[in-house]
């Protein structure tokens, strides 16, 4: 018997790792990278240290995945040998005793859940999904939205509460939205797997997918004025102009696209979670998300009290879908501004003359069809190289950093590039710090700059507190932006953080104002804390 407890106490003696680790000290930050097998099972993952004064032991730490290898953060106490030893936990009695060699280690993959095992990750996942379809649910109010509701109140309107066909369009509609939001989250999910660090609406960092959707806006807010019809073409815009369930469908789609750089309530923390869960309860989270998108025209179609309301077709509706194209072209005037953030005037104006060849295209095909003349497939071919040639146009990887430097200097409450090495030197130094993080896609964002951020109030505020200001320009892909976000459980922007001296950050609300600013140095920190726990 007493052979057998020894036999059982030397199983659960740390095994000997047989590779060989790295670590490294930047910033004020221990990491540690550890060889292990992605098929290895890992569960509340801790390192136990051996050298003394190494890390700081109670500080968190922090464990990303990426392939093959486990990634170790945490806070660092002082200097370090050329090489250190200790002991990796994976699972409740699972370890390895490892040594270590000094090296450069970045911060890399996938964050993994910490404590709680399946039953906190189903705790987390019901409550994240709550937050998708109620952040889903509000992106309909958002500005960038009203264009694509407006396609589906045409459909609506056409449908004058008939419900066979209001029903039909409204499942359609969801299955677009829902489809084109989970096929987003399955390429994020992707993306981070293979060690890209990218967040939610990456695909507007891109200039060649906003000048295809430019030039689909324009094209269907020439539709909706009227200058061309849509009987004899099969392009992009067609797809969502069509009657019947594969319209409302396309629509869906589009709106589920147009709509990912809108981050409203609920929906920071709703995405955040989907770095820490498993992919296919990440998957359900951005389904969530589309769900609530297209939960005003579920309702609508389902509930004979709302159904019953609206108007029945007659002439008004041809005044009605011209009005409509108003908001369209209001879209194509923003997508043409972020498109000039992204790639400078004059590679801009080279992109409008491409444009501008696709809008004189649909002029043609529209004189045609009024003389009774089929040009359908000239159009289709003709739009198709046009808006090729536009993408083949734009320069490959051109910033504007130089220009939005200046620019945020300049402001009313200027800012310096965000950077991790920055934000440690300024802490260090005692400095308060407010680290925000923006894009110029992101509605949101610019809402907060002019209505709280960019004030005289709160840069007075700063200025008399002697607060530094960091911002993290994400309008383009950063990866050292995007590993950030990350670690403070957010999958995008925004992101609003304060620093006080010696203190742990404080993560602001989503929805700031001039008062939540200004408090954080003329008032109690604590009324800040209050918002949000931090990470």
């Amino acid at each position: 018997a007493l052979d057998s407890q020894f036999n059982a106490y030397r199983e659960g003696l740390p095994r000997p790792l047989g590779s060989q680790a790295t670590f490294g000290v930047t910033d004020n930050l221990f990491r540690l990278s550890v060889p292990l097998p992605a098929d290895i099972e890992v569960e509340n993952p801790y390192f136990f240290i051996k050298d003394d004064g190494v890390v700081d032991y109670a500080a968190q730490q922090t464990v990303n995945r990426d392939g093959d290898r486990l990634i170790i953060e945490t806070a660092a106490r002082g200097d370090t040998d050329d090489a250190i030893s200790g002991v990796l936990k994976i699972g409740p009695d699972i370890g390895f005793s490892l040594d270590a060699v000094k090296g450069e280690v970045a911060m890399t993959g996938i964050p993994l859940a910490q404590g709680g095992g399946e039953q906190n990750n189903t705790s987390l996942l019901l409550i994240a999904l709550g937050g998708a379809i109620v952040g889903g649910l509000l992106l309909n109010l958002m500005p960038c939205v009203f264009p694509i509701l407006s396609l589906k109140a045409i459909s609506l309107a056409k449908a004058g509460g008939n419900e066979a066909i209001v029903r039909r369009d409204a499942l359609a509609y969801t299955a677009g939205v829902v489809v084109v939001a989970t096929a987003l989250g399955a390429v994020l999910l992707g993306l981070r797997a293979s060690g890209a660090a990218v967040g939610w609406a990456f695909q507007l960092q891109d200039p060649r997918i906003i000048f295809v959707l430019l030039a689909l806006v324009t094209a269907i807010g020439f539709n909706l004025a009227g200058l061309f019809e849509l009987p004899n073409i099969n392009f992009g815009n067609k797809l969502t102009q069509k009657d019947g369930p594969a319209g409302s469908f396309w629509t869906g789609a589009l709106a589920a696209f147009i709509a990912t750089p809108c981050t409203g309530p609920f929906m920071a923390a709703a995405l955040g979670a989907t770095i820490i869960l498993p992919p296919i309860a990440a998957l359900v989270i951005f389904a969530g998300l589309g769900i609530g998108l297209a939960l005003p025209f579920l309702l609508i179609a389902f509930v004979p009290a709302i159904r019953n309301r609206m108007p029945k077709p007659g002439l008004w509706l041809d005044s009605f879908r011209k009005a409509m194209a108003v908001p369209m072209f209001l879209t194509s005037v923003g997508l043409v501004w972020l498109l000039g953030r992204q790639i400078g005037t004059d590679s801009l104006g080279l992109s409008l003359i491409f444009l501008l060849l696709v809008a004189m295209i649909l002029w043609w095909f529209g004189g045609g069809q009024l003389k009774g003349k089929a040009r359908g497939a000239v159009t289709a071919v003709a739009i198709i190289a046009a808006t090729i040639g536009g993408v083949v146009a734009l320069p490959g990887d051109q910033t504007m950093d130089n220009q939005k430097k200046a620019a945020a200097s300049a402001a009313t409450l200027p800012a310096e590039p965000f950077s991790e090495a920055r934000l440690s030197e300024l802490r260090a130094a005692g400095q308060p710090v407010f680290a925000y993080f923006t894009a110029d896609w992101c509605i949101t964002c610019k809402a907060n700059e002019a209505a709280a951020i960019q004030r005289t109030e709160t840069a007075d505020a700063f200025e008399a507190a002697d607060v530094a200001v960091l911002m993290g320009d994400w309008t383009r892909p950063d990866p050292a932006i995007s590993r950030f976000l990350e670690k403070h459980g957010r999958a995008g922007v925004p992101l609003y953080l304060f620093y006080a001296p010696g203190e742990e950050p404080v993560i602001l609300p989503q929805v700031l104002t001039v008062g939540t600013l200004t408090d954080l140095v003329t008032g109690p920190v604590q009324s800040a804390q209050n918002t949000s726990p931090t990470n």
